[in-house]
């Protein structure tokens, strides 16, 4: 199909890209092709991309391998505040042109960006598995989210375009469309470098939004390669810009910008409480209230009441905390377990954590790779030393064996709901266990946070299941089955409190984040006394 021609007229149902078994030979061997072909083009230098024009810099942003941190990944430029500001003045410049562009080709190249991807999968998997050190598993979940975004955005588009009728008024033609905001500011994490930055980014673009990419300094390799499906698809060069950097210098610019429109975040708290404060303010020249769209964190728990399976609690907690190191918004930092099987849950607990094999991410039979950069690794193991004067240390403590970043699973037991570690977001294998006297209890000790992103629930009561569902504060909450792997569709994404903005990525009404709604009523006829 065509980049620029419209989408088939009978589009099917949206599905979930099915992921790769990595168990199957001869998926296997495809992985280990593409970990080949992509290890040849490490160290490889990337350019600016400011709609279209290729720049450089003088100062070069190198990205590491964290399993082996004296592997260069790739080279990137440090956009200046110049810089930063051309690609805010030229999105703007070329926003009337592709607001008009209609839905239906530019779902289509969306639709096409999906296509890419899926015949890419196993490169897009390499590369995450070296510059985000995630595992094949991790990786194909990424690229595989990234894909689905893709697909349902699209359609989602469509269904945009073509929207709801409103009441008619008697002599009145009725009608209320959907316009695109402007130039948006798109900032996504590392952690999810692919999935979260094609979901932020092509929601913006495929309602007739141009964007400025700034992408992690950890991740911008990942960034690069999304550009260039993103021309290969057909996108106009005009409609986005790439800009690497270091947040500090060209961050601010791009946020304070009086012709950004909208920024879309996500990260840390305490950045994305200062993107909102710095976009709540007006500069002169400023034309509108500046919307963010917010995803910033979590410290979520799992509950694990007395009425349970444990051996499947036990798995849900261990998976949730320690699937890509801790390393997600979502993952278990938390569990509140029953006093009444409290201990023989710590007891399964810790030997399926200390099961857990920790090495390089592009050896498949690790199931915890590194931890992002030194300073995680720092920062991580402060946290961990705190844990043990604030609990029991369980399982883990320390670093383990090799060259890159890595950590063991730790697991501190008897933590209080005061302790740092409980309150805290650490974003690494660490998990604060804490007894609860019962399921009301467990409640409270689970709403005791900031946060509200993830929660889960694991037991057989359906009366305390009910009672979840209402008081567990929390935007994502899950029953019987781990915290983390949200799926696009099915469970839309975003937290309460301190975690966000709760725009639900991945579902029905994300894209509204990114337009605004303009009621028309057209006079057609004199009804008697209508005036």
């Amino acid at each position: 199909m065509s980049a620029l021609a419209a989408p088939p007229l009978h589009i099917a149902p949206f599905v979930n890209e099915p992921y790769t078994d990595f168990q199957q030979p001869q998926n296997a061997e495809r992985m280990r092709n593409a970990l080949t072909k992509v290890r040849g083009e490490f160290g490889k230098e990337y350019d600016l991309l400011i709609a279209g024009e290729r720049r450089k810099s003088e100062s070069k942003l190198q990205s590491v391998n964290p399993s082996r941190p004296s592997e260069i990944v790739g080279i990137h430029q440090k956009g200046s505040e110049q810089d930063a500001r051309d690609a805010v003045e030229r999105a703007a410049a070329y926003f009337p042109t592709w607001a008009e562009v209609p839905a239906e080709s530019r779902a289509a190249m969306l639709f096409r960006v999906a296509e890419i991807i899926r015949e890419r999968k196993y490169e897009f998997d390499a590369w995450l598995v070296y510059e985000a050190g995630k595992t094949w598993i991790e990786a194909e979940g990424d690229v595989s989210e990234a894909i689905d975004f893709c697909n349902y955005y699209a359609r989602q588009a469509l269904k945009l375009a073509n929207p709801e009728p409103v009441v008619q008024l008697s002599g009145e033609r009725d009608e209320m469309v959907y316009l695109p905001l402007g130039v948006g500011v798109i900032i996504p994490p590392w952690n999810f470098p692919l999935a979260i930055l094609v979901g932020m980014a092509t929601a913006a673009l495929v309602v007739g939004n141009t964007v400025v990419i700034k992408p992690s300094s950890d991740t911008p390799t990942i960034a690069a390669k999304f550009a260039e499906v993103l021309l290969q698809a057909g996108f106009p060069p005009q409609s986005f810009s790439l800009l690497t950097g270091s947040g500090g210098i060209i961050g601010d610019i791009l946020v304070s910008h009086p012709k950004t429109r909208f920024v879309s975040f996500t990260g840390s708290r305490d950045v994305g409480l200062h993107i909102n404060e710095l976009a709540a303010k007006t500069p002169k020249g400023q034309l509108w209230i500046k919307r963010v769209v917010a995803e910033m964190g979590g410290k979520d728990a799992i509950i694990v009441d007395r009425e349970t399976d444990i051996d499947q609690a036990v798995l849900g907690v261990l998976y949730s905390a320690f699937g890509y190191q801790g390393q997600k918004c979502s993952a278990c930092s938390r569990a509140i377990v029953d006093e009444s099987i409290y201990d023989e849950f710590l007891n399964k607990l810790k030997v399926k954590a200390e099961a857990l094999t920790v090495g390089p991410s592009d050896e498949i039979n690790n199931y915890m790779g590194p931890v992002i950069n030194s300073r995680a690794k720092e920062s991580i193991l402060k946290y961990i030393e705190l844990g043990k004067s604030e609990g029991r240390l369980i399982a883990g403590g320390e670093e383990a064996k090799g060259d890159g970043y890595f950590i063991k699973p730790t697991v501190i037991a008897d933590v209080g709901s005061q302790a740092r570690i409980f309150q805290e977001e650490i974003f690494g294998p660490v998990l604060a266990i804490t007894k609860a006297r019962d399921f009301d209890h467990a409640l409270q000790l689970a709403n005791d946070s900031e946060y509200g992103l993830t929660g889960a629930v694991f037991s057989t009561n359906p009366t305390k299941l009910d009672k979840a569902k209402r008081q567990f504060f929390v935007g994502n909450l899950y029953l019987n089955r781990k915290c983390t792997g949200a799926m696009v569709g099915a469970h839309p994404f975003g937290g309460f409190n301190m975690s966000g903005t709760d725009s639900k990525a991945g579902g029905p009404d994300y894209l509204l984040q990114f337009v605004q709604a303009k009621s028309i009523a057209e006079k057609v006829s004199n009804p008697p006394g209508v005036y």
